[in-house]
């Protein structure tokens, strides 16, 4: 289980930069921030430490980290059928057909939202040789649902409740690199096909021979 971080580390946090997150401190204190995956080493020359997504909402919110919490956008899991909501106080995504958590609305949210974002982006800036951030990073590439789920609700996408019936769906799909967007409706759809799209994504759509219902196919951009 990730502990908390101490009072020092706290105020390493609260004094990172606000948009990048590039952080200052001993080397004793930013290796145990990596450690508890609220921070993260550039591999490149001069090796600057910047937060995670759940370093960056401690900074902005105060809250504890969650346990086992990783070096990226921490967001909920979920299959074809359902979807379960994170646990753990971790900020979680909506990947859309899950009970929204107590809290899951508001200023705060928002808040949440856009730090992680903000984080993800620059995970990509750090993680490109060009520093760019108009495409995935590899962190995205492993964590497909999360990664789409974060880029939709980041622009504001209305995500589906428990009924799946009035917002967006995100699943994982047995396709590589590539994931499932489902919509309640055609311009829904067509909304997150853009939103993905300038969030570098490769999107098609598509439709279930079975079911005959429309999605998204969504891929990460690779250039």
């Amino acid at each position: 289980m990730a502990l908390s971080p101490t009072a020092a580390q706290r105020r390493v946090i609260a004094a990172a930069d606000p948009v990048s997150g590039r952080l200052k401190g001993t080397e004793t204190q930013l290796a145990a921030l990596v450690r508890r995956g609220l921070a993260f080493r550039h591999p490149r020359p001069p090796h600057d430490h910047f937060l995670t997504p759940a370093g960056h909402r401690i900074r902005e919110t105060g809250a504890e980290p969650g346990a086992g919490a990783e070096p990226g956008a921490e967001v909920a899991r979920g299959d074809s059928e359902g979807a379960e909501p994170a646990r753990g106080g971790v900020f979680a995504a909506r990947i859309g057909g899950e009970e929204a958590a107590a809290g899951d609305a508001g200023p705060a949210r928002l808040r949440e939202v856009r730090s992680a974002w903000q984080g993800l982006l620059e995970l990509r800036r750090m993680s490109h040789p060009d520093g760019a951030t108009d495409r995935p990073c590899g962190w995205e590439r492993a964590h497909l649902v999360q990664a789409a789920a974060l880029a939709l609700e980041a622009a504001g996408c209305r995500p589906a409740g428990p009924d799946g019936a009035d917002g967006y769906r995100v699943r994982a799909t047995p396709q590589p690199e590539a994931v499932a967007v489902y919509g309640p409706d055609g311009t829904a759809l067509r909304d997150c096909a853009a939103t993905l799209e300038r969030a570098g994504w490769q999107v098609g759509e598509h439709t279930e021979p079975r079911t005959r219902a429309r999605y998204l196919l969504a891929s990460p951009r690779k250039v």
